[in-house]
Formats: structure tokens, sequence, C-alpha cells
């Protein structure tokens, strides 16, 4: 039955979700720990992550002494965007000590780390697999070390990347990918083509990911790249290719052609491509043709927040405030959500979680009352219009980096190390105040 369950995976989940309930059902598999495990898992795939906790919490103690019932669940959080409870599931099996964590249980672990900025526990995993039985992994598993070059590189401890990089004993394009990408990601694209560089004489053939990362690192040789990849190396540009390069020409200037390339492309663009030329157009004060993109956002997916967002961005810097006004009308009546953003401080080793529009976090009161206090001096001491107003006061109260900011100052100390994440950044360290 295991077997049988393993094999679903691979099936379109929303068609054996009924067939799993009446599994359990009728067989009454539920002190079955090893068929409880691969639902855990199936459930977790299936975004169900409430259901694979409650079917984890059935499973014995005996079953528990197995890292592959920690696995399952961990991955599981994970994969569902809970990185923070999968972080603390991982600290509860080390504390009850009733099994060892293996290479899957750190992969997942430090993935989870990366995206909450969590460099703390990422180095103590770092350490713990250099001083346990698995040492080994570290310099032979690709997947573990790719997930720590990841990781460090997104914390902006690049040293520590490369550190993981060089003492590799096999180093695969996966690896060279990994490392690219995070000298791309920290600024450093000439390193980057120098890395390009050695991995072509060790002979090894870059994929598509080599080329993606090599085009957000360089910006000075973007053409050439994006040409030698299909003319030299016999790759086909995805899409994710071509959004990447229009970013690279919008950023740099070249908004023209970054347009052009975007309507000839093989590729119905999508909100990527779309982001990449608004940013461009802005940054460049393109306001006209940012105006023009924005609405064609908005029109080709209407029920995305972002296509409006931008849109709005561009009435207020030509102060057409009824337009705005209308703007918003709009997304009430199209019942347009703006997904809540989220954002993390890590101090003194623990992390927290600020959602926007959420009031979870314990001191969640103190800190709006902060805020309030910023706006009482905002409407004080300014004379801006009644729009701008209004916006400062969604920006303060309902996204998470405020509160992130005010937590930075109400939960640390002077001289404090602290760290702070959001959705779609990397990661800062700042000095307490």
């Amino acid at each position: 039955m295991v077997s049988v369950l393993s094999l679903c995976s691979k099936l379109d989940m929303s068609n054996i979700e009924k067939w799993i309930g009446n599994f359990r059902y009728d067989l009454g598999c539920s002190g079955c720990d090893s068929v409880s495990t691969v639902l855990v898992y199936l459930y977790g795939k299936l975004g169900n992550v409430d259901k694979s906790r409650e079917i984890f919490e059935q499973i014995s103690s005996d079953g528990k002494r197995s890292v592959l019932s920690w696995n399952a669940m961990i991955g599981a959080y994970f994969q569902n965007g809970c990185a923070l409870d999968g972080l603390c599931l991982f600290r509860l099996m080390m504390e009850l000590n009733c099994c060892y964590p293996n290479h899957v249980t750190m992969v997942s672990v430090l993935s989870a780390c990366t995206q909450v900025g969590d460099l703390d526990l990422g180095l103590w995993v770092h350490e713990y697999m250099k001083g346990s039985r698995q040492k080994s992994c570290l310099l032979s598993n690709a997947n573990l070390a790719t997930t720590l070059i990841d990781m460090y590189s997104k914390c902006r401890s690049l040293e520590s990347a490369r550190d993981v990089f060089d003492q590799l004993i096999v180093k695969d394009v996966v690896s060279f990918n990994a490392m690219i990408m995070g000298l791309a990601i920290n600024g450093k694209g000439k390193e980057a083509l120098e890395l390009f560089s050695q991995m072509l004489e060790l002979n090894l053939h870059p994929n598509a990911g080599t080329f993606l990362s090599l085009l957000c690192a360089c910006s000075q040789k973007g053409r050439q790249i994006f040409k030698e990849m299909s003319q030299c190396f016999r790759i086909s540009p995805k899409l994710e290719h071509y959004a990447s390069y229009i970013d690279l020409l919008a950023r740099v200037g070249y908004v023209e052609e970054a347009l052009q390339v975007a309507m000839s492309m093989p590729f119905k663009p999508n909100n990527f491509v779309w982001g990449a030329l608004f940013g461009g157009c802005m940054l460049h004060n393109r306001l006209e043709l940012a105006q023009i993109i924005s609405s064609i956002l908005v029109e080709v997916d209407p029920n995305n927040s972002a296509g409006y967002v931008m849109l709005s961005n561009t009435y207020a810097i030509d102060h057409h405030w009824s337009a705005i006004s209308r703007l918003r009308l709009s997304m009430k009546e199209k019942v347009v959500v703006k997904q809540p953003g989220c954002s993390w401080i890590n101090i003194d080793g623990v992390v927290h979680e600020f959602l926007a529009g959420s009031s979870s976090h314990p001191q969640t009161e103190s800190l709006h009352s902060v805020l309030q206090v910023l706006l009482k001096e905002m409407k004080l001491t300014t004379q801006l219009v009644p729009a701008l107003v209004d916006d400062a006061i969604v920006i303060l109260t309902d996204h998470s980096s405020p509160l992130c900011e005010c937590g930075w100052k109400g939960l640390s100390e002077a001289n404090r190390i602290v760290r702070s994440a959001a959705d779609g950044c990397y990661f800062q360290e700042c000095s307490g105040y």
C-alpha cells in the first residue's frame, strides 16, 4: 500500500484527494505509520498542511523514531510557505532526540532558513553536519551543497558560500549554477563570468539555468550572453530567459529595445515581462510608456493587484488623484485583493514574522501605537493632499515592512546585529541603533 500511495504523487493531486479519504476510511490504516507518513507527504503536496499535521500527530512514538515522518511534515510546511512552522518542528525533533536528521531534513531546513533569513540556524546546521556521521555529505552531496550555497548567498554571506563550493569533491553544472547565481545576486558580475569560464575549461556543458544566472549577473555583456546561448551552445531561450534579458535592457535604459524584444519573442509576455518593462520606464522617467504598460498589465491579468499598483503609482506621479480613486473603486468592484506581504527579523537567533494586515505577533498592539504616532507627526508637519495621506496610512498600517522596522526598534537593544528579510527581497544586516 505504501508503494501504491507513493506512486500517487506522480498523478494529478486533485483527482486523488477523494480517493485518499476513502482509502483511510475503508482500510482503517491510521495506525500504519508507514502509510501515514506517505499521506502526510501527499496532503502536503495537495496544499492541505493542516491535514498533514493532523495525520503526523497520529503517528506512533515508534513511528516517529524514523526521520522519514519528520522529513515528510517539515517538507510539507516548507512547500506550502510555512517556513517558521517547519523550523519549529525541526527544533522539536532535535529536542526530543528521537532520531537523527539526514541530508533530506537539512535541505528542507536550509531552504526554510533562506526564506526567512535565519542565518544563525543555517550556520548551526552547517556546523552540525560537519561534526556528524554525515560529514561526507557536505563534500559529495550536490543537493545539500547547492542548498547551502543558496542560503549563504541570499543571506549575504558570500565568502561562506564560496567556501562550500570550493570544498566540493565533484563540481557539476548544478553546483556551478548555484555559485554563479550567488555571485550575481550579490553584484559580483565579473566574478560570475570568471566562474563561467572555469566551468567551460572543465568541459562542463552549460544548461538553461546557467544562462539564467549569467543574465542576472551581467548588464554589460547581456546581449552577447543572450546571443551565444542559442548560437554557440544550442540552448533555446525560455520565457524566463527573455524576461531576465528584457529586465537587463530596461534597467540600463534601452527601454525601446526591451519592448521590441518583448513584442517579438515566441512567448506571450507575462507579469514578469511587463513588470520588468515598467520598472525600466520608472527608473528612466518614461512615465507615459509606464502608464501604457501598467494599463496593459491590468487588461492582461485583471485579477492580479500588481498592475493596479503600478498604474496607481504612475497616476500619483502625475497628481491624477481622481484617476487613483476610480482605480481603487474598480479594484473593489472586481474584488481584486492584494496578496499580503510578509517580513521577518532575526534578533538574537529568534525569528519574528510580520504579516501585512495580521495581528498574530504578540507585540502588534504596541507596534501599531508607534505607527500611529508617526502618522500624527506626518499630518502635522506635511501639507500632503488627502490622497497621499491616505496612501501613507495604508503603507504604514497595512504593510509588513513598517511593522518589521518598528519590531527591530521595539524588540532589539543597542549594538545587536539584526537581520531583516521581506517577500521578494534579499537580506539586510544592520547594527542596533
